[in-house]
Order: C-alpha cells, then sequence, then structure tokens
C-alpha cells in the first residue's frame, strides 16, 4: 500500500496530474469570473423567461446540478438539469437552455441543443470548442470559451460559476458573483489541511481515505444543499477511486431503501460503509432521521462516518464538502495504486457506440 505520506511516491501514482486540478478549484473559480467579465450578454435577448433548463452529462452537468441546489431558495421560476437526447415537452420559446460540455462533443448534449433551437428556447452555451462550437457559432449563441486540458469532472470551476454570473447578468440573480469570490478565498485556507505535503495524521482528507479503503461506500445527504454534493462523491470516487460507490438523500430513501438494513445486511456488513455529509442547517425532521437511521445502520456493525460542511455562507458550506471529497477520492485513488484520470471504461464505451 502506498505510504501517503511520501509526496514522491503519491506523484508516481498520478501521471495525469489530477492532484493539481484538484488543488486549483478555487483558482478555478476565480478564473471563471474573469472570463465572464469579458462575455458580452445582452440582457435584452433573455427576458420574461419562465423556466430554465441545463443540458449536460457527467462532470459537465455537475455545475448546472450545484447551481440548482444554490439557488434552490433563490431562484424564483423553475430550475431543471437534462441529461437527455431530448428535452422535456414544456420547454419552448420562453426557456432559457444553458448547454454545457466540456469537450463539445457529448453527443445527448448535442442532440438535445438540435432539440432547443428547433423549439427556439433562450440559448447560452459553455464549452471548450467541439461541434457545440461550430454549431453555436452558426447560429449565433452566446458561447463563452473555456480552458481545455482538464477531464470535465476537473473543471467544476468552470462550469459551475458561468451559469451564476450569467444569471446575475441578466438579472436573475443578485451577489452570486461576490459569494463565489468569498467562497475561493475561504477553499484556499481549507485546502491547507489537505495538501500532499500534511501528514495522514492532521490530514483529514486522507484519513478518511484510509478508513474507506476496500469498502462499497454509500453516501447519505440531505435533500438541500447537500444533495448534488452526494451525487459529485460518488461520482468523484467512482472516476478518481476506480471503486463502486452509491449515493441517496433524505427523507426520500427512509420510504424505501432503508428497509434494505436488514439482517440480510450482516454477511457482508465488513465490506460496507456509510458516509453522512451533514449541515448544520439540515432541516430538524432531517437531522432526527439521520440521527435515528445512522443507529439502525450501526446496530449491523457497519461504520458511519459523518463529515460536516464548513463556512458561513451556503456557497461555501457546499464547496466545502466537494473540495474534502474530491481530496479524499484522489487519496483513495493512490491506496488503491490507480492513476485518477484516466476513464478507460467510458472511453471503450464511447468507441463502441461510435
Amino acid at each position: 500500500m502506498t505510504d501517503l505520506n511520501n509526496v514522491e511516491k503519491i506523484r508516481e501514482k498520478d501521471p495525469g496530474n489530477m492532484y493539481n486540478s484538484i488543488f486549483d478549484l478555487p483558482e478555478h473559480l476565480e478564473e471563471g469570473l474573469r472570463l465572464c467579465q469579458k462575455w458580452e450578454i445582452d440582457p435584452s435577448e433573455f427576458t420574461d423567461i419562465k423556466n430554465i433548463v441545463v443540458i449536460g452529462m457527467g462532470g459537465s452537468a455537475m455545475g448546472g446540478d450545484l447551481v440548482r441546489s444554490y439557488l434552490r431558495s433563490k431562484l424564483m421560476i423553475p430550475f431543471q438539469i437534462c441529461r437527455h437526447y431530448e428535452l422535456p415537452e414544456y420547454v419552448d420559446d420562453e426557456t432559457l437552455v444553458i448547454v454545457s460540455s466540456y469537450s463539445g462533443n457529448t453527443e445527448e448534449t448535442l442532440s438535445a441543443l438540435d432539440d432547443a433551437i428547433d423549439r427556439k428556447s433562450m440559448l447560452v452555451s459553455i464549452t471548450t470548442g467541439g461541434l457545440l462550437n461550430e454549431v453555436t457559432k452558426i447560429n449565433d449563441i452566446p458561447t463563452l470559451i473555456l480552458p481545455e486540458g482538464l477531464q470535465p469532472r476537473a473543471a467544476l470551476g468552470y462550469s459551475f460559476t458561468p451559469i451564476v454570473a450569467f444569471l446575475e447578468k441578466i438579472g436573475l440573480l443578485k451577489n452570486g458573483i461576490n459569494e463565489i469570490k468569498k467562497t475561493a478565498t475561504t477553499l484556499k485556507k481549507y485546502r491547507d489541511n489537505y495538501i500532499e505535503d500534511v501528514d495522514t495524521d492532521k490530514n483529514m482528507a486522507k484519513k478518511l481515505a484510509q478508513r474507506i479503503q476496500g469498502k462499497t461506500i454509500i453516501i447519505y445527504t440531505g435533500p438541500t444543499i447537500t444533495d448534488a454534493i452526494g451525487y459529485r462523491w460518488k461520482c468523484q470516487l467512482c472516476e478518481n477511486s476506480k471503486i463502486m460507490a452509491f449515493n441517496n438523500q433524505f427523507a426520500e430513501f427512509n420510504h424505501n431503501e432503508l428497509v434494505g438494513w436488514s439482517d440480510q445486511i450482516k454477511d457482508f456488513a465488513e465490506q460496507i460503509v456509510v458516509l453522512y455529509l451533514r449541515d448544520f442547517d439540515d432541516h430538524p425532521r432531517i437531522k432526527a432521521r439521520m440521527d435515528i437511521v445512522k443507529g439502525v445502520i450501526e446496530q449491523y456493525e457497519v461504520k458511519v462516518i459523518e463529515i460536516y460542511s464548513r463556512g458561513d455562507s451556503v456557497l461555501e458550506r457546499m464547496f466545502s464538502l466537494i473540495q474534502i471529497g474530491d481530496f479524499a477520492s484522489y487519496y483513495l485513488a493512490i491506496l488503491n495504486e490507480e492513476d485518477p484520470t484516466p476513464v478507460k471504461i467510458i472511453d471503450y464505451l464511447k468507441t463502441s457506440l461510435s
């Protein structure tokens, strides 16, 4: 097993330099804002919006998921993520459609974009280039070009920030840009605890990786600001660490999945670990459910690890959980002696489909 205190050995397992992409999340947020300052948007072209749909897949859709959670108590119109070849039937010329594809070549996203063009929706896009950029040029769709060279999941700062900045530019949101600035500053302080130079006994991300190594991971969250973050954790553990992870949220799973915590678990309880992502502002009844269900799970001798958000604002608390989850997934990849960057099975699927 790789010694997580040996930085040289850690870097040998990371030829694609995923570490720097995770480390640079605060800088990605800041650079995203700088790019958006130059993004010329005419607010008069985006009026009387009745609903918003973000088209995207994988890491490119995650920014939209987080914006949905962030704006849950701020936005007065429906906001949905579309991970499909076709748009929901309600989408029309009064729908704002935000197209997000880091590569610009995601086939589901390009198909849904064609659908949005046919419906004469209000459109903007976020990409590094590819076919998406060609289509948007032909159709005069405002497009923000992102820096290249990252895995889509490692470009979260670039997929999140432009959506918030755009909504502020057209008057649907206030103070989002300032909150991103403050969040980036806070994350720079928090990451000092997770960097590779900090010994394992003082590094929460390294210790978490050690505690969950060799386990099938189940992630439970609340239904508001942590719901998308639980999904982010699952995706990062699957893609970076090359393990199976699953997630669900309170209170929904209490009405179905909870019944699966039964005597059938006993035979493989040692192979499971449950992660709770908690926020101090979770609904009081959600907190009560979390405490009770923790006792239910632990009676089967399954470990429950609780990770709490940090920060003053909603955005700081959201990204504090994202940051430690990203670092933990990286260190778990190293412990598993896996290169965190490649996603060979996804590449195989795309090649087979083509």
